[in-house]
């Protein structure tokens, strides 16, 4: 039996909180000519062990250095995924602030309330994607964020597409947006990931129509029909004439499990994970992208002990493969396009109608 053939979906939302204690917030700029949110993945009370492996050229990275296991942080309470580049960076504050608030950190002083949060996060750019350069999230955006996972529960249903970080991204000139995933491995443990596509580079074979990633389902995915894809071809370079702006992209993932794993373990989960990526966007890793992949570990659930130090092989084949689905979800999941003053971007559903249906999972 190969690996892939060991993994079997989630009985849950088969999204990234099937991971017992994780939790996802999604929040919006609300305002005139903005196109751009913020993504909180929060951990259960305790904390996570976390790690980080950045593959892109033109990162926006946030506290990312603590995060090596050379250094002293142990675990993290939330992970922020940002859209607004750089300046977006800032939403992780407003995620530090709820969480001081509740005691949540690094113990750094005698008293329970001297904490200091860490809270590692990554941004895409879509700076100007509704038409305003200067809309971008914030510390509210990200208190927001956290807020709204905090009150989601546990193994609440994910919400996909262009909502949050995923809000204004696009992949090869067509609506990109966040897509999750997840598995219950043979061991019993769950991995899940969490994307979001945002990528220079393109995630639709421009021969078929095909997505990249959904080669990797099983099975030969059928192709558009021939004329439905000539359309769809003529509309995207349509729209890739009509925009101006350069395509500085950087796309975003976490992968959570809840076993048991080391800092150092976490970090190969996370170097690992880049595959998946790899499979559903071409290219990928460019200089003008930022790929950023997280690896966090709830520890609820101890690696196999036969195996030894193999018994990480499933969960390192798994993070790929669903970081591979959950860009094929989040290409699916983005609405009608965008078309306005930040540019022309239609989405796959729109370009290809009911042919897409064949690639939903």
């Amino acid at each position: 039996m190969t690996q892939a053939e060991r993994v079997s979906e989630a009985g849950g939302r088969d999204g990234i909180t099937d991971v017992a204690g994780i939790r996802v917030g999604h929040a919006r700029v609300e305002q005139v000519g903005a196109l751009t949110g913020t993504t909180v993945v929060l951990a259960p009370e305790g904390g996570m062990v976390a790690a980080v492996d950045v593959r892109g050229g033109g990162p926006g990275t946030r506290e990312t250095d603590a995060l090596d296991p050379r250094n002293v942080v142990q675990r993290i309470d939330a992970v922020v995924l940002t859209g607004g580049s750089a300046y977006g960076l800032d939403s992780a504050a407003g995620v530090m602030g709820w969480l001081e608030e509740r005691r949540r950190g690094v113990r750094v002083g005698p008293e329970p309330s001297h904490v200091v949060p860490v809270v590692p996060a990554a941004c895409v750019f879509d700076l100007g994607r509704g038409g305003d350069f200067a809309a971008r999230p914030d510390a509210a955006t990200g208190r927001a964020a956290v807020e709204a996972a905090y009150a989601s529960g546990d193994h609440a249903r994910v919400a996909t597409g262009a909502v949050g970080a995923g809000t204004g991204t696009v992949a090869g000139g067509l609506r990109g947006g966040v897509g999750t995933a997840s598995a219950v491995l043979e061991s019993g443990i769950t991995v899940g990931a969490l994307v979001v596509l945002n990528a220079a580079g393109a995630a639709v074979d421009p021969a078929t129509g095909v997505p990249y990633g959904s080669l990797f389902e099983g099975g030969v995915p059928r192709a558009p029909a021939e004329a439905v894809h000539a359309a769809a071809v003529r509309r995207l370079a349509e729209a890739r004439t009509a925009s101006t702006r350069p395509p500085l992209n950087t796309t975003l993932a976490v992968v959570a499990t809840d076993a048991v794993l080391t800092r150092a373990q976490a970090r190969k989960v996370a170097g690992t994970a880049h595959d998946g990526i790899a499979r559903a966007v071409r290219p990928v890793h460019l200089m003008n992208d930022g790929d950023t992949v997280f690896a966090v570990s709830t520890g609820r659930r101890d690696l196999p002990e036969g195996p030894g130090p193999l018994a990480l092989n499933e969960i390192l084949a798994a993070g790929a493969d669903l970081v591979t689905r959950a860009i094929v979800r989040a290409l699916l999941a983005a609405p009608g396009g965008q078309r306005g003053p930040g540019g022309d971007f239609p989405s796959y559903r729109e370009l290809y109608g009911p042919e897409a249906e064949s690639y939903s999972r």
